[in-house]
């Protein structure tokens, strides 16, 4: 089988197996986005007198029905493509001939990959920001459904002051929506078009449009100049990182409060069934096994953080090879905050305060004294909250 580059020389199998690693698999989501990428060069080929009128339709009508074929699953990316780039390059050879081999006038994989990345990115974006602003929601229909239910607040793992499940919620609510926020600042780096850079350098010699793909794929910008283009590499994709990280960490303090909640010891929270899991010895215990690894996820998007933050830091200007290894974290990390946010959006409602289980001490109005009597008496807080002291001990 004949990949983008083959110059006719056979490739060992065991550095094909090396060398495209995961991308067979990994690309199946960019498919669309691939096509869309290449019809939006296309059609700024034809425009500019590249590409003829007939191969043009060619192109189109093929690419628009592999697409619609990957997404019935009539199609997969096979090992011996290589990528995502060469089986739908193959395929539409099949099945137009050579006009298929003329749309990669003007590009190289490199723009062309980016290209589709980024368009994916937008998306992912979007949705992500999207869910976490779900599970905001359902914190707030936690909260309305135990209207005025008092918590104690708590500092240091010690009872501290009065709280509420309004509270509580809002709180969690509050940061997710900051965190949807933070996804969409990443908007900045993502936005910008990489058609025209190919490897890096331009495109000598081809009066190419740049102008044309970016408006055609709704790029609010070109990125200048093309030398900028792989040196961007890796920068977006940690920027979201960052912020997903932040997104599950959040989610993972959720999480622990919820585990917390829900123990004996403490009995604040009751979850229902269809969301815990049993013990496989002891007969008695349900186990919140979901939130236990969503509050230990954090970790998985602080790892493919780093990855994707060490993988471009040292290398030299330019397109290399490495770049490939930025998309398995950058996949897992959003793949994993999707899920989470997914199943908090569709759990969180279902869980239920168990106000017999609460009580809130007289200690817990100890600040609420201090303040009171500072004011009502006129003196320092430090001597009120040395008198309040004093009834404690």
């Amino acid at each position: 089988m004949s990949r983008l580059w083959d110059q006719g020389a056979p490739l060992d199998a065991r550095v094909l197996a090396y060398t495209a690693g995961e991308d067979h698999l990994l690309d199946a989501r960019l498919v669309p986005y691939d096509v869309r990428a290449s019809l939006a060069h296309a059609e700024m080929l034809a425009a500019q007198g590249l590409l003829a009128a007939d191969d043009l339709a060619a192109v189109r009508g093929g690419l628009t029905a592999l697409a619609d074929e990957h997404a019935r699953g009539e199609w997969e990316i096979e090992l011996a493509d290589e990528d995502g780039h060469t089986a739908l390059e193959r395929r539409l050879g099949e099945r137009i001939g050579p006009a298929a081999g003329r749309v990669h006038l003007g590009r190289s994989r490199n723009d062309q990959v980016l290209a589709a990345l980024r368009l994916y990115l937008k998306d992912a974006i979007a949705e992500l920001a999207g869910r976490a602003r779900a599970v905001a929601g359902a914190l707030g229909a936690l909260a309305a459904a135990h209207p005025g239910l008092a918590l104690p607040g708590y500092t240091h793992f010690q009872r501290a002051m009065p709280s509420s499940v309004e509270l509580w919620a809002g709180g969690f609510a509050a940061a997710l929506e900051d965190d949807a926020q933070g996804l969409a600042g990443c908007l900045r780096r993502v936005d910008r078009n990489p058609l025209g850079s190919a490897a890096g350098y331009g495109t000598p010699g081809l009066a190419i449009d740049r102008e044309a793909t970016r408006a055609a794929l709704g790029f609010a910008a070109s990125e200048e100049p093309v030398t900028a283009v792989q040196l961007a590499r890796g920068k977006a994709e940690a920027q979201l990182l960052f912020e997903t990280a932040l997104l599950q960490g959040d989610l993972g303090r959720l999480s622990a409060d919820i585990v917390l909640f829900a123990t004996s010891e403490f009995g604040f929270v009751e979850l229902p069934d269809e969301v815990t899991t049993g013990s496989s010895i002891m007969p008695q215990k349900r186990n919140p096994d979901l939130y236990e690894l969503a509050r230990g996820g954090a970790a998985t998007a602080l790892a493919a953080l780093v990855e994707v933050l060490t993988i471009p830091m040292k290398l030299p200007s330019g397109y290399h090879r490495d770049l490939q290894l930025v998309k398995a974290p950058l996949f897992r990390a959003i793949d994993l905050a999707l899920a989470t946010c997914d199943l908090f959006a569709a759990t969180l409602p279902r869980l239920r305060f168990r106000p017999d289980r609460i009580a809130l001490g007289p200690e817990l109005a100890a600040a609420e004294e201090a303040n009171r009597l500072a004011v009502e008496e006129g003196i320092p807080f430090r001597e009120a909250y040395r008198r309040v002291a004093a009834r404690y001990r």
